[in-house]
């Protein structure tokens, strides 16, 4: 289910489902952002957030648990945990604090603007008039494709080669789709303009 909300989100997710196998599946990649049960067969999520913070791997950890005693936040945050979420919870908190933790402590990338929309390509935060958009991953992608290429027309096969990751990744539709998503928080006026039978410009 867990996996399901955040690929939904455009998060790109790998999942494990014992300590052991995540422990395995850092040591391949090491992700953005590590979602942690406490609970879990053979190494739980405190052991494996121990052995990550000796390894100096300084990932942000989400610790999921249904124990919500101070006693076991404080062993969790101890453990390593940068956060710590109680079950049950609604979807929309684990998404805030995700976006939380991978806006925490990074350093500030490079500053793509047009008029009042700012775009921080590391932090994958935008502003407009002052104003915090509440962006998925995909729809930063987007507009930081839209900003990198303002003034002229992206196509619909070029955005889905460098959002979705190769060409042919998803239909077309799928980019009309995220481009609606990303007017709506955009808001007005309205900076993106559809090219009929092409694709989309930032104006």
């Amino acid at each position: 289910m867990l996996a399901r909300t955040l690929e939904a989100e455009g998060y790109a997710v790998e999942s494990a489902g014992d300590g052991g196998a995540a422990l395995a599946a850092i040591e391949r990649l090491v992700p953005d952002v590590l979602v942690l049960d406490v609970a879990m067969p053979g190494l739980d999520g405190l052991a494996v957030s121990r052995a990550l913070r000796r390894r100096g791997l300084a990932l942000p950890i989400l610790m999921l648990t249904a124990r919500d005693a101070v006693d076991d936040r404080i062993a969790g945050l101890d453990s390593g945990a940068d956060d710590y979420l109680v079950k049950p919870f609604a979807p929309g908190e684990l998404l805030a604090r995700i976006r939380a933790l991978l806006r925490r402590g990074r350093e500030p990338g490079e500053l793509l603007g047009h008029g009042d929309v700012v775009l921080d390509t590391s932090a994958r935060s935008a502003r407009r008039a002052g104003r915090e958009l509440e962006l998925s991953p995909r729809e930063a992608d987007l507009l930081e494709l839209l900003l990198r290429n303002r003034g002229q027309v992206v196509t619909r096969e070029l955005a889905v080669e460098r959002v979705w990751g190769a060409p042919g990744a998803v239909g077309s539709n799928s980019v009309d789709r995220y481009v609606s998503y990303l007017r709506a928080k955009l808001g007005e006026p309205a900076l993106i303009d559809t090219v009929r039978g092409v694709g989309f410009v930032l104006r």
